[in-house]
């Protein structure tokens, strides 16, 4: 049996739960009954519109966002779901900062409450630099139900890395 390293750190009794749903190939089941469908957030500029709208509707004083993208080079089931970046550059006598968002590519094909649960995470770096208590009340200040879309997401992350695709492209 492998170990699903994606839930490591939640109760055992959670943990034997999802594996027993895998190993009787109900998993996939529950996933698609929870979240039935994919986000239609497919290109940058649809991306980075609807990151704006989270970041406007939650973080109104948060420094100005100057990139969301899909990134191919994150693997989500090697390292990060996405990244934040806050880049400065020397342009003349001047420093200009941007702030940049990556995203897996895995959740272009994912459904709207994962895309908005790495939105949300990342949003919250602009603000709460550290996983700490203020990052993760920043998390619910946005979405109260932060923490159950997390645990949803890393069961989609377990269920990939163990079966494979869940939904279909379109």
């Amino acid at each position: 049996m492998k170990p699903l390293v994606y839930l490591s750190g939640y109760p055992d009794n959670l943990v034997n739960q999802i594996q027993q749903m895998l190993d009787t190939g109900r998993l996939g089941d529950w996933l698609l009954a929870k979240h039935p469908a994919c986000h239609q957030v497919r290109n940058e500029k649809a991306l980075y519109a609807y990151a704006m709208d989270l970041k406007n509707r939650h973080l109104r004083n948060a420094p100005r966002l100057n990139k969301v993208v899909y990134d191919p080079k994150i693997h989500a089931i090697e390292n990060a779901l996405g990244q934040h970046a806050k880049i400065s550059r020397v342009q003349g006598n001047k420093l200009k900062a941007k702030n940049e968002i990556r995203v897996a590519t895995v959740f272009r094909q994912a459904p709207q409450a994962f895309l908005d649960m790495i939105l949300i995470h990342e949003l919250a770096h602009f603000k709460e630099s550290a996983h700490n208590k203020a990052f993760y009340q920043l998390c619910r200040h946005m979405n109260p139900d932060y923490h159950q879309m997390e645990f949803d997401l890393r069961v989609y992350l377990t269920y990939l890395e163990c079966v494979g695709e869940l939904y279909s492209s379109d």
